[in-house]
């Protein structure tokens, strides 16, 4: 179904984003499609094109509370985190917490910090929660990390393990804008364009938006399409470490995230199709021979697309 069957809430964000965002029509559905879905997302290129704009202005659209914290070599685990601190006046330790105590937390440049700093948004990741000194604190219900990464840059970097990038839902590239964009945000930067939003999303609506998504429908061909996406990229000579489980649900749940916004209550092969790059891709690790001839985890999964037969059948 068209955009003019999406949820009236869902339109409104959109033209709300749209009002700062230049373009980038696709990376503002992803991200809104992770969002309801629980995940969390990578937006991964080049300086100066607008991630920390992006996240920022999806979190007061969205009328949550939102954070930034600049990933550093010398940024320590409880500086996301929080730490106990002993105060003389009652004699005892209180829990002084840190930024991921938000709704949407902008992890701007995450693998510019250690692995033990990045470790520790593991379990806020997964679980949403954090546990300091055994004692465990917990997150908000809407707690996202945002993270963003310069895929350029090598020095003073410390690449994300596999067990960091699997807890993305996906990753987002934004690219650089086509000429009339770019001369649009221009016109908006002289203009002053306030980033404020008239009329942010409520706690309701965002209720209401994540309990329609779990009514989307998921037809058993559709679920099996999946599963067999996910099953081929372990059976490719091209990849050392293919799709988990883990990616097999997170390409289920986005796939009724995504057919919820395009105003479906079914999800159809092609929401799959047009998720399959950013929700699988970073998760594989491809061959070394694969590295060297240039084969990037992109054009595997356009080849493992290829390769599976779409279901055709009804819409249950």
């Amino acid at each position: 179904m068209a955009a003019d069957r999406a949820h009236p809430a869902i339109s409104r964000f959109t033209d709300m984003m749209s009002k700062v965002i230049v373009g980038n029509e696709a990376a503002i559905r992803l991200a809104l499609t992770a969002f309801l879905t629980g995940g969390h997302i990578l937006i991964e290129d080049v300086p100066g094109v607008g991630k920390t704009l992006l996240a920022r202005t999806f979190a007061r659209c969205l009328g949550l509370q939102f954070r930034r914290v600049q990933f550093t070599p010398d940024l320590l685990p409880s500086d996301i985190t929080g730490i106990n601190v002993f105060n003389p006046k009652t004699r005892e330790f209180e829990f002084k917490p840190g930024p991921v105590f938000c709704d949407i937390l902008l992890a701007d440049e995450i693998n510019r910090a250690t692995p033990r700093t990045q470790s520790s948004l593991l379990e806020c990741m997964q679980e949403r929660q954090v546990t300091v000194d055994g004692e465990t604190h917990r997150l908000s219900p809407h707690f996202t990390v945002v993270a963003t990464q310069n895929p350029i840059e090598l020095q003073g970097t410390f690449p994300l393990p596999e067990a960091q990038m699997d807890r993305f839902l996906m990753r987002i590239h934004l690219g650089y804008p086509d000429e009339a964009e770019e001369n649009e945000i221009l016109r908006r930067f002289e203009q002053g364009t306030d980033i404020r939003p008239d009329s942010p999303l409520t706690q309701d609506e965002i209720a209401e938006l994540k309990e329609g998504v779990k009514r989307v429908y998921l037809a058993d061909d559709v679920r099996s399409y999946i599963s067999s996406i996910c099953r081929l990229t372990r059976k490719l000579d091209a990849v050392e470490l293919g799709a988990s489980p883990r990616a097999s649900l997170s390409l289920a749940l986005a796939s009724k995230a995504y057919a919820f916004i395009e105003g479906r209550d079914f999800v159809l092969p092609d929401d799959v199709k047009a998720l399959a790059v950013p929700v699988l891709a970073h998760r594989l690790v491809i061959s070394q021979d694969s590295f060297i001839r240039g084969i990037s985890a992109q054009d595997i999964i356009m080849q493992v697309l290829n390769g599976v037969t779409v279901p055709i059948g009804d819409k249950g």
